[in-house]
């Protein structure tokens, strides 16, 4: 074990006081040996004290798994969180994000950020002199899909040259999976509406970032995404603040729901994702959610063990 550790702490040395903002800002190395850590934190076998540092959130957007998966890691490693919500705070009245970050390193050691605008994200790790994690913005969700292909990792025993099927909308989560997909050899196709397909952007940085062998498929079939996909994976169909997109959303997306039916199309051993909160009935059926094939929950615990080994990497406590 000792060795072991040596080399997940070479590999992730790195990442140190550095910011994670996007899927992209990590390489295929560094991604395995966080899953290595994390594994070692989930058995029990590791344990590493920060001593006292301490987190500061900043959601501007609601949340449940983030945030309580952030302060729980923390907390495990020996820190503190400080809950930084905009309303209570002088961002709710204004205060630039310049001024609000300088100010908040000088009392805390990392920030975890959720947010609409990837922007105002980065306007933050600008002006921050310590790390800023993305907690979610309208581009990405690059925490999720470090948990999502932990999960997977999990149950296959290897990643590469599966192949992961997401239905439904072409948003924050399907660009991350893409990413993170694209950096371990993950094949990801992408099954949308018509009009509703990820960002071109970040549809070409992925294909920029394809390991050799692997793909990226974008279709408007879902049954085309998940013939004989090993994962299949969806999400809300209107995510925060398109809450008035809902009924024309509903009419779109109406063959796309993750039922028994899609499901019965991708591989006999096929596992179902969803990153939560679910809307049972609508993107994926009450049945196929609690089906011996779905890993949501351990997905979503997983959320813990991944976050705790990406906060001991910038923080420097291996």
């Amino acid at each position: 074990m000792a060795s072991k550790s040596h080399g997940v702490a070479a590999e992730l040395s790195a990442l140190k006081g550095g910011d994670f903002l996007s899927s992209a800002d990590v390489t295929a190395n560094q991604i395995n040996a966080l899953f290595d850590l994390a594994t070692q934190l989930k058995k029990g076998d590791r344990r590493i004290d920060l001593g006292n540092r301490v987190l500061g959130l900043i959601f501007t957007k609601a949340s449940t798994r983030t945030r309580v998966s952030f302060q729980v890691a923390m907390a495990r490693l020996g820190g503190q969180t400080v809950d930084l919500n905009p309303t209570v705070t002088q961002l709710g009245r204004g205060e630039p994000i310049e001024d609000t970050a300088r100010v908040l390193s000088r009392f805390c050691d990392v920030l975890a950020v959720r947010t609409y605008a990837q922007k105002e994200l980065l306007d933050y790790a600008n002006w921050s002199s310590i790390p800023v994690i993305n907690a979610l913005t309208d581009l990405e969700h690059p925490c999720q899909a470090l948990a999502d292909f932990f999960t997977i990792k999990e149950e296959f025993g290897y990643l590469q040259g599966k192949t992961l099927a997401y239905i439904g909308d072409g948003n924050n989560v399907s660009h991350s999976l893409m990413i993170c997909g694209a950096l371990l050899g993950v094949n990801v196709r992408i099954g949308c509406p018509a009009g509703f397909e990820p960002s071109s952007n970040i549809l070409n940085l992925a294909k920029q970032l394809l390991v050799e062998g692997s793909t990226i498929e974008l279709t408007n079939n879902p049954v085309d995404a998940v013939k004989g996909a090993n994962i299949l994976y969806t999400d809300v169909w209107a995510s925060m603040g398109q809450e008035d997109e809902s009924a024309i959303r509903k009419k779109s997306f109406k063959s796309f729901c993750l039922d028994k039916a899609i499901l019965s199309e991708a591989d006999p051993n096929a596992i179902v994702l969803h990153c939560l909160p679910a809307h049972r009935g609508e993107e994926i059926s009450a049945e196929v959610m609690d089906d011996e094939a779905s890993r949501i929950f351990d997905q979503a615990e997983n959320r813990l063990h991944v976050q705790q080994a990406l906060l001991a990497a910038l923080l420097g406590g291996l």
